[in-house]
């Protein structure tokens, strides 16, 4: 008997603000029991019917079909090398609801339709005739010497053989995110592969403190500088890194060394191209996408998907599956969640207030499809043993981003800080460090909301675009290139580096569940990213990373890496980013103290820029003693070892705003410390 949504759903329940949107709430949860009823069973296995897909034909005959759905498409023909591209050999015949198929018996193409076949579909449509790429073909490669792609059967006769179960992340951690881009990986001025990563960039992520890797840029995309976010192809592993069977043996050794992997998925867009991507596939405007105008995104030069087409969501429901059963991917990370979810994309809008999420400006069939795809993704998971966890790159704060689909939430595990990063330029382009408003930086680390877990961070790739600058960047300026020896003595230096590590230490213990950080980032990597193309004569200069930098001992790279490592140790440690425990313990505007509570853990950071305490009273949550178990003023990380390192604080039954004892430490200029009760 089919269940009617409750009255007053549960995220209403834990938010009184929106009590107001309840039937808007009700009506959510009454459209996703509505998809799952209409939609088959099989809706996100399409990738086990469409494409290539080994079978037997009508006669018994074992073979291959191809299946292609196309429902305005006129005429379709499978050609390629295997038959000389010839548009007449291989027609596809017209079935029931716009799907086109053909069988090739092995007995008439098994030597010719083969592993890493080239293969296109030829169309017949409104458009006249066209080559296109399988929708659904799962390894395509570039034309040499040209920009023009081509679909390849990927069809090995032995399977990828996995050696290692998926990893569970451990009990009480939170996810610590290493975010990386495989092809700028290399310190090489190329482009880096699969194979290049594994070897050079993933052994290192343990030592580095990171329990998980997201990788960007997985799904095929024509133009490299997109930096993957103009995706042509979904099924297709990017074969500027490698094979399909590379991508796995990285994820396989990721796994092997206990790392989740979580996979930067787009789905909110598509490249308009028409000969790599699905724009005009059948020779309309409208198959997979709105049509024009509001199927074109105003600021990404892209399509738009049409979340109401029972086939778009078999696509991209089958495509969220896909990657996590086959590739065996532990997470998914949704990009452009905000332009999903709004007609005007978010665009320009600032959301001030509950009514700005709801309403007709709300793209409610994109609503329903994220919570569909959020199920799909945490099903499949079960389906390979792996916790898959869902993570919603959304500035827009839409509440219930990361609530379970059954209390009316759209089902993410995560929802990405996005406003953290901003902050910290903000502050950095407009306000002297000694002016910065601490309390302000307390309640924007820890202003989110209740009982959504949420990815906090600094900076991630975004702050490190050419265009922009990376926190490192805006600290140090021109110094980065000639005032980052450890005897260089330069004041900007030093006081950038204390401020690089300082901006880490709150973020990291104060802005969410989980962390993030862009790879080369955690030690201030001096460049920003500049992708090869015309402007810079298509010089990878910029595309890379200069690992090096952070291993030399005459440089203040290193220290800036060891810190880092050392703070992600605190998770583990102390199950820091689960704990839901964060209090403000004294907030001192005039002398630049800012302490709190984070878990078991006391911080106590000096903002001021010259004066340094000594016999500091910090109240402290618990009666017992409390020792450093990390100072930034370390030697090893860049400071000045004025904090003796492994001393124990001795309580006193000192009452101190509020709590019942306190402490005495030596806290200098521009360092923080982290006490641990004994």
């Amino acid at each position: 008997m089919k269940q009617s949504p409750p009255l007053v759903p549960q995220l209403v329940l834990d938010d009184g603000y929106l009590e107001p949107h309840t039937d808007a709430i009700r009506r959510r949860l009454e459209r996703l029991a509505a998809m799952h009823a209409q939609l088959p069973d099989d809706a996100s296995r399409g990738y086990e019917h469409f494409g290539f897909t080994r079978g037997v034909g009508p006669d018994g005959q074992p073979g291959l079909w191809y299946r292609e759905w196309a429902p305005q498409a006129q005429h379709l023909a499978l050609v390629g090398d295997f038959n000389q591209w010839d548009g007449k050999a291989d027609p596809l015949t017209r079935g029931d609801h716009g799907q086109w198929s053909s069988f090739f018996p092995d007995a008439t193409h098994g030597e010719r339709l083969v592993h890493e076949s080239a293969v296109k579909v030829r169309v017949t449509g409104d458009r006249g005739l066209e080559d296109r790429i399988p929708a659904w073909i799962q390894y395509a490669t570039q034309d040499p010497g040209s920009n023009d792609f081509t679909g390849r059967l990927w069809m090995p006769k032995a399977p990828y053989a996995w050696k290692h179960s998926p990893p569970a992340l451990p009990p009480r951690e939170g996810v610590r995110i290493y975010e990386a881009h495989v092809g700028m990986a290399s310190e090489r001025e190329a482009v880096a592969d699969f194979a290049a990563f594994r070897r050079d960039v993933l052994p290192t992520l343990p030592g580095k403190g990171y329990n998980a890797l997201q990788l960007m840029a997985v799904q095929e995309h024509p133009y490299y500088g997109s930096f993957g976010y103009h995706v042509s192809n979904l099924f297709a592993v990017s074969s500027r890194f490698g094979t399909p069977d590379a991508l796995k043996a990285l994820i396989d050794e990721a796994h092997g060394l206990g790392l989740t992997v979580i996979m930067d998925i787009v789905h909110s867009h598509m490249v308009k191209n028409t000969a790599e991507g699905l724009n005009g596939f059948d020779g309309t405007d409208h198959q997979y996408f709105h049509a024009p105008p509001r199927g074109d995104h105003p600021a990404w030069d892209s399509k738009c998907f049409n979340y109401q087409v029972p086939e778009t969501l078999r696509l991209l429901l089958s495509n969220t599956r896909y990657w996590i059963e086959e590739f065996r991917f532990d997470g998914m990370r949704y990009d452009g969640v905000t332009s999903m979810l709004y007609r005007d994309h978010g665009l320009g809008k600032s959301f001030t207030c509950y009514d700005d999420y709801f309403g007709d400006n709300v793209d409610e069939d994109a609503v329903t499809y994220l919570m569909l795809a959020n199920d799909v993704a945490h099903d499949a998971g079960k389906t390979v043993g792996a916790r898959v966890i869902t993570i919603a790159e959304d500035v827009s704060g839409m509440p219930g981003m990361a609530r379970p689909t059954a209390e009316g939430g759209l089902g993410f595990d995560y929802r990405l800080a996005m406003s953290i990063p901003d902050q910290w330029i903000k502050l950095l382009k407009e306000v002297p460090d000694e002016g910065w408003n601490l309390s302000g930086i307390m309640h924007e680390l820890t202003n989110r909301r209740h009982r959504e877990k949420h990815i906090g961070y600094a900076e991630s790739h975004d702050q490190a675009l050419v265009g922009d600058k990376t926190l490192a960047m805006w600290l140090f300026n021109e110094a980065i290139y000639t005032g980052m020896s450890v005897d260089s003595g330069d004041l900007k230096v030093d006081r950038g580096v204390a401020l690089h590590k300082l901006i880490r230490l709150l973020t990291f213990s104060l802005s969410g569940e989980g962390y993030l950080n862009f790879m080369g980032n955690e030690f201030g990597h001096p460049e920003w990213i500049d992708f090869p193309r015309e402007g810079n004569h298509w010089s990878c200069k910029f595309a890379r990373r200069q690992w090096s930098l952070a291993q030399r001992d005459d440089l203040r790279y290193k220290q800036l890496g060891a810190f880092d490592a050392a703070l992600m140790g605190l998770d583990p440690a102390f199950h820091l980013l689960e704990d839901p425990l964060i209090q403000s313990l004294a907030v001192h505007e005039d002398s630049r103290q800012l302490v709190y509570r984070r878990g078991p853990l006391v911080f106590a950071v000096n903002l001021h820029p010259t004066e340094s305490y000594a016999d500091l009273r910090l109240p402290v949550p618990d009666a017992t003693d409390y020792r450093l178990v990390l100072s930034s003023d370390d030697a090893a990380f860049g400071g000045h070892n004025r904090v003796a390192a492994g001393q124990t604080f001795v309580h006193e039954k000192i009452e101190m705003y509020g709590r019942d004892q306190s402490v005495r430490v030596y806290l200098p200029a521009r360092v923080g410390v982290v006490l641990a009760p004994v």
